[in-house]
């Protein structure tokens, strides 16, 4: 088996890499002056089984994904499986407004032209994967998550809205704690308060999970309302660390204790590696006798 990171994995692709204990290629990519993507992969061929690490965000991550795929398939790769830690377009999964793509399938689509198998991590919704023409499988980073935290002293694991709770149920069953969700609950036309829907957060440690931080102004608001009731501490840990402009300045600098993301996007808070999860899922595939099959 041979591991090929793109740009937005390298260091996703190497610990995997090492976990399997084969092989790994760090795409080289650059960009014309107009823009346009280079790609190029070390060596003369690729008689094994492939692994191509790469996300499909932000777009141009997109267009570097399908000239690895086709440059893997060229140098004779025997299969190619697509890990992708981060799905992008995946909310965009049916029409909402006339004249509106349905982005997600059109993602499938393209992207499951060339691959005998696709990996996502905590994708935002599943149902995305059926239009893969190929086996794809949805992993949970809820274990690596749970794993990080075992021995942090937290005491309730919160969603921060009904949506996500069945991610705090999971996370809180492996930790072996309480877990509930955040409700918003009106006061006025202008003032809105966040607390948990059941559960008396004073004087515990409290763990905010979810599967994407874009902005981080909910996640903000809800920490500084569970302080104000009580709260010793408010960690917030995502799989998804998106962090549009300067969110993680502002969630850092503020009263949240501890900011932290899976490796899927990598920045400064990406401590907590799904490299583990996606091997184990590898492994599995190579015992079933999946790999090498066109």
């Amino acid at each position: 088996m041979i591991v090929i990171g793109g740009s937005t994995s390298r260091d996703l692709a190497k610990e995997l890499a090492v976990k399997l204990d084969c092989k790994c290629i760090l795409a080289s990519s650059t960009r014309f002056p107009d823009g346009e993507c280079y790609t190029r992969l070390e060596g003369e061929s690729l008689h094994d089984d492939v692994v191509i690490v790469q996300n499909t965000y932000p777009d141009t991550s997109i267009i570097e994904m399908f000239l690895i795929q086709d440059a893997a398939k060229r140098m004779g790769a025997k299969s190619i499986t697509l890990v992708i830690p981060y799905f992008g377009y995946a909310r965009q999964d049916r029409i909402f407004k006339p004249g509106e793509p349905e982005s997600a399938k059109v993602m499938a689509k393209h992207l499951g032209m060339i691959c005998n198998r696709v990996i996502t991590i905590d994708i935002h919704k599943e149902t995305v994967l059926k239009n893969f023409k190929c086996p794809a499988k949805d992993l949970k980073a809820s274990g690596a998550i749970a794993e990080y935290f075992a021995d942090k002293g937290i005491d309730v694991v919160l969603a921060p809205d009904f949506g996500a709770a069945d991610r705090a149920k999971d996370i809180g069953e492996r930790m072996k704690l309480p877990y509930d969700h955040l409700e918003k609950v009106r006061l006025s036309g202008t003032e809105v308060k966040i607390a948990p829907a059941r559960m008396d957060c004073n004087g515990k440690n409290v763990l905010i999970v979810d599967d994407i931080i874009a902005t981080g102004g909910t996640i903000l608001a809800a920490t500084t309302q569970l302080k104000a009731a009580g709260a010793t501490s408010v960690s917030v840990v995502c799989t998804h660390g998106v962090f549009t402009g300067d969110a993680i300045r502002r969630l850092t600098g503020n009263q949240i204790d501890s900011l932290l993301c899976c490796n899927t996007l990598e920045s400064e808070v990406s401590n907590i590696s799904v490299a583990g999860t996606v091997a184990d899922e590898l492994r599995k595939g190579k015992k079933k006798g999946l790999f090498g099959k066109n």
